[in-house]
């Protein structure tokens, strides 16, 4: 099963040349629901001041950016995000994640998310984690399902993707324990 062949963790400056690769390979696949990057995006360079932001954003609890790697050969096949990071009354943050095309259908993405929440639960100590999904986007929306994330409505209008304002499906997962 999945759990056993995939793990998470944090972004290494030596993973530049990989990540680069990886978002070159799937740009396409990637683009269909995600806004567009720049065309240095996919460099090595960009790459690697990308990861030294993330370790920055990291420090200041701002952002949490993870890889997700294949356990027979450590190869980087896709990356989960907490962005949107706010403290304070609200302990709450947003779920992102890419999965390299070679690798959908295999559970390998709801096992990432799972091991992103359950970081973020226990130890950032979120209250609550919010995904949004494009609707034409069934196989995610399962994702965050499948990892126990609850439909809450639709976010109009949300996201410019390829020139197009496009709504999105919001979905949500609340921290279970009483501690926070």
């Amino acid at each position: 099963m999945s759990e056993q062949q995939i793990y998470i963790r944090f972004l290494d400056d030596a993973d530049a040349a990989e990540l680069a690769a990886m978002y070159k390979r799937n740009r396409e696949f990637f683009g269909k629901f995600s806004p567009e990057n720049p065309e240095e995006f996919y460099t090595e360079e960009h790459q690697l001041q990308a990861i030294m932001k993330s370790q920055s954003d990291r420090e200041s609890d701002r952002r949490y950016s993870f890889v997700i790697c294949h356990k027979e050969n450590d190869q980087i096949i896709g990356n989960v995000d907490l962005s949107f990071v706010v403290r304070g009354s609200l302990q709450s943050c947003m779920i992102g994640y890419n999965l390299d095309q070679a690798y959908n259908g295999k559970g390998y993405m709801t096992e990432a998310v799972k091991q992103v929440v359950r970081y973020a639960f226990e130890e950032l100590k979120f209250h609550r984690i919010v995904g949004e999904v494009s609707p034409r986007n069934p196989g995610s929306i399962r994702v965050l399902e499948n990892a126990g994330f609850h439909k809450e409505g639709i976010a109009r209008s949300n996201v410019k993707i390829n020139g197009v304002w496009e709504d999105h499906q919001v979905l949500a997962l609340i921290n279970p324990s009483k501690d926070i």
